[in-house]
């Protein structure tokens, strides 16, 4: 069930409905039994498997909360039984045929027999999120940063919570579980909160059907087929992909947050204008925020962070973004794409003092907007070039992109409507134009006045703010890309 579909326009409403009128002790259940709902909309036998990790986790916690703080050992073991489990499932549904598939193509290579045999199991929907966001309570226990749950409804509620359940945000057991052990007091009929969320709801539809969904047809139509497309189209479907992938992630993030604001949840934010952002590793202050504050401090800080020296943080760094690589996809071209993310802030930390010494020698004001505007083109170009890593198929296809991009040098393609046969026809083209300019003001604005877009529409007048909204949603029914002709595009991050 995708947020954008007419089945969760239903039953969203009804859950809400229900919500809303229900006793206040059941208002748990009513969650958990929506949740297992939602995620067995897809497949109902993967349910058994987030019901596993549940169980799992749960006692796990418990197991480590009875044990006396003193027997640091035995406390470390049963961490680790857990997390081993929880990633054993992980890893069989995920990984287990592309070790196959590697260790097979190198026993080809040597001359020796390779393995036939492959798992063949069907990815389950959202497996490395709600994964880690158990594994992620497990280690809060261990260390003591919250009480172990000793009610497995509400735990089973917070590691399926339905608006984050399949795509995130990853959230942290202080924040969303804390909140649902206070759910009886929710203030349900709050009238701005439930504005406040619907609006975000809408906000998150428009990415998705209006931007996401229409620039996808190009730069799939290019991808697909790069090896009889020019530079031009080739750096525009590189782009495009950076618009896509962003307008639909945070589409997905944008109206999970907005239906959990909607039931009285605050989830943590997982974007914030990146594309402003000034140097990779701010890039990863915005983009994907809680996958990166997780590995962060569940993986990195783990491994020594940055209080073993300069080289062992380079390395744990490195780690660090070559397993965030492999999370997104059992492909050696996301673990190449994590790996160019590592070496852009290992290098770009190394050459600081270089760049600070060049300017101070020649008198760059380093405050002015000329220089941070600077910045930030070039944050993106990096980004850009990383993503063709991340949507190609093989890395020899990213490699291939990547020099017919210098080696096809086609300028004029952008002025004698070239551009136009790429998949979207000139009105088509125009009316993403015009999406992207308004995702441009409302990021500008997130960025310049840290103010996000539903609470800027309801600081102001009535008829304004309706104005708005009902612009919004005529644009998604108008503009929006769905119907029988149109091949429904799941949102990308459903595949981790």
């Amino acid at each position: 069930m995708q947020f954008n579909s007419i089945n969760f326009m239903i039953f969203f409403p009804i859950v809400i409905a229900v919500y809303f009128i229900i006793p206040r002790k059941l208002r748990s259940i009513w969650l958990l039994l929506a949740s297992y709902y939602f995620y067995m909309s897809w497949n109902a036998k993967y349910a058994l498997l987030i019901g596993f990790s549940t169980i799992v986790t749960y006692f796990t916690a418990r197991a480590i909360e009875g044990v006396d703080n003193n027997d640091k050992r035995l406390r470390k073991e049963i961490l680790i039984a857990g997390i081993v489990i929880n990633l054993a499932i992980l890893i069989i549904f995920k990984y287990a045929d592309f070790a196959i598939d590697t260790v097979d193509a190198v026993m080809n290579r040597i001359g020796l027999t390779g393995i036939d045999y492959r798992l063949n199991l069907l990815l389950p929907v959202g497996i490395s999120f709600y994964t880690f966001q158990a594994i992620g309570y497990v280690i809060d226990v261990y260390r003591g940063e919250t009480v172990a749950e000793t009610n497995i409804i509400r735990y089973a509620l917070f590691v399926s919570f339905f608006p984050q359940l399949v795509a995130g945000p990853i959230e942290r057991s202080k924040n969303l579980l804390g909140q649902l052990r206070k759910i009886e007091e929710i203030d349900l009929f709050n009238a701005k909160r439930v504005t406040s969320g619907a609006i975000l709801m809408i906000w998150g539809l428009f990415l998705k059907m209006v931007i996401s969904d229409r620039i996808a047809i190009l730069v799939d139509n290019v991808f697909d087929n790069y090896r009889m497309q020019g530079g031009t189209a080739l750096i525009l479907a590189a782009i495009g992909f950076s618009i896509q992938i962003y307008c639909d992630f945070n589409s997905y993030s944008t109206v999970a947050i907005g239906a959990a604001r909607v039931m009285g949840f605050s989830l943590m934010e997982n974007f914030n204008s990146p594309y402003f952002a000034n140097s990779i590793r701010d890039f990863w202050g915005r983009w994907h925020i809680s996958l990166s504050t997780w590995f962060r401090d569940y993986l990195y800080i783990p491994l020594g962070g940055n209080r073993k020296g300069k080289l062992r943080k380079h390395i744990n760094r490195m780690i660090v973004f070559l397993v965030s690589g492999l999370w997104h996809g059992a492909n050696f071209t996301f673990i190449v794409w994590g790996g160019i993310h590592g070496l852009y802030q290992t290098i770009g930390e190394l050459l600081r003092p270089i760049r600070d010494r060049v300017n101070d020698r020649i008198q760059v004001n380093t405050t002015c907007f000329s220089y941070r505007f600077g910045q930030i083109i070039v944050t993106d170009i990096l980004a850009v070039f990383a993503w063709i890593f991340f949507r190609a198929d093989t890395l020899t296809d990213a490699m291939r992109f990547i020099k017919r991009i210098f080696t096809r040098f086609d300028p004029w393609q952008l002025f004698n409507g070239g551009i136009f046969e790429l998949g979207l026809d000139r009105i088509e083209m125009n009316i993403l134009v015009v999406a992207l300019l308004v995702l441009l003001a409302v990021d500008l604005m997130k960025y310049l006045k840290g103010k996000t877009i539903d609470a800027f529409l309801m600081e102001q007048n009535l008829w304004f703010e309706w104005i708005v909204i009902i612009l919004f949603i005529l644009a998604l029914f108008i503009f929006g890309e769905y119907g029988p002709a149109f091949d429904a595009k799941q949102f990308i991050y459903f595949q981790f």
